[in-house]
Formats: structure tokens, C-alpha cells, sequence
């Protein structure tokens, strides 16, 4: 089975409620185990791709094992997410739920409606530092460079903070993330 990291992250009500329900509907997926949570970041809204808002966002990235297509599994994420209250109309702006395929195996899609490796991911701190967190030495394969070194090249002013609880506190058991404690400056 092919392995998928799914960021996943909230900027509008109750953030930490919206990501633990992200993080198990994402644990119940059919053909797939869920393998890692990151901890939860506390980010500083980007707006390169839109007007999220003012409100700091909750996101993490969980990592799954998977036979589910990637065209299907992007499916089941937008139902996630309109199911969770974002609105579909206003996808830039703020958001209950927002949920993006990182990577799927070390497959390569640009589609009108899917692209993978996520084309904005190595310029985000807030995917890179939970990324990093859960597989260090993963290989972007369009980028040839780990989420390590393309965190430790990162340019990016926007803050980033490691928050407690862990997502999933509330709605069930959710497996560790890796051993490697990830106590880097994240600004």
C-alpha cells in the first residue's frame, strides 16, 4: 500500500474540535491504516493562495497506508470537509476544515482538479515542520530533497508553534508519531 501524508488544518470555530473529527474520519478510510499524527501547530494565516482570514490556523499532517486511489481519497477529503461546515463556495477563505493530499507514494499527478505532490507544500513551514516531524528523511519526488533539508532551506517569516493537546485527544486512540522529537526553531 502506498503511503500518504494528508495535512490537515482550521482557522474558524472550534479548531482543536474540527481537527481531532479530521483525524478520526480519516482513521476510519476503508483499505487504509492509519500509521502517525503530528503534534499540532499553531500557524500564522498565509495568504499566497487567497484570504484565509485573520485567525491562526490548528494544522498537523497524518500519514496513512492506503489502496485507496488518490482521485478517491481527494474525493472523501472535500466530502470530509463540507461535511465539517467549510464553505465550498469560499475554498481560500476562512475554514472549519481544510485537508490536502501532501504526497501519495512517490507518485506524481497534475490534473485540472489534483495535483501531487502538493505545489505549494515546500513553501510552507506550517506542512514542513508537522512533515518533518512524522518522516524526516521523506523524498519529495519531484524536488529530489527531504522534508528535512527543504524545512531547513524554508524562507518563510510566518510563525509556527508546536501546541498540546495532541488532535485526536478526544475522539480516540491515535498512533504515535515518530521518535524523533522535533525541538527545532520553527520561526
Amino acid at each position: 500500500m502506498p503511503t500518504v501524508f494528508i495535512g490537515f488544518g482550521s482557522n474558524l470555530g472550534d479548531r482543536l474540535d474540527y481537527c481531532d473529527r479530521a483525524v478520526t474520519l480519516l482513521s476510519l478510510l476503508p483499505a487504509t491504516q492509519m500509521t502517525a499524527v503530528s503534534s499540532l501547530y499553531e500557524t500564522e494565516p498565509v495568504a499566497d493562495a487567497g484570504d484565509p482570514g485573520s485567525g491562526w490556523f490548528l494544522n498537523g499532517v497524518v500519514r496513512l497506508d492506503t489502496d485507496v486511489t488518490p482521485e478517491s481519497l481527494l474525493e472523501v477529503c472535500r466530502e470530509m470537509e463540507q461535511a465539517l461546515g467549510r464553505d465550498l463556495d469560499a475554498r481560500s477563505g476562512p475554514r472549519t476544515l481544510d485537508l490536502d493530499i501532501l504526497f501519495y507514494g512517490e507518485r506524481t499527478i497534475s490534473g485540472p482538479n489534483l495535483v501531487i505532490p502538493h505545489p505549494r507544500l515546500h513553501l510552507r513551514r506550517f506542512v514542513l515542520a508537522p512533515m518533518v516531524e512524522l518522516d524526516p528523511d521523506w523524498r519529495h519526488p519531484v524536488l529530489a530533497r527531504t522534508v528535512s533539508e527543504l524545512l531547513d532551506q524554508l524562507v518563510d517569516p510566518a510563525q509556527v508553534r508546536r501546541v498540546d493537546p495532541s488532535p485526536s485527544s478526544r475522539y480516540g486512540s491515535r498512533p504515535p508519531c515518530s521518535t524523533r522529537d522535533s525541538a527545532r526553531d520553527l520561526h
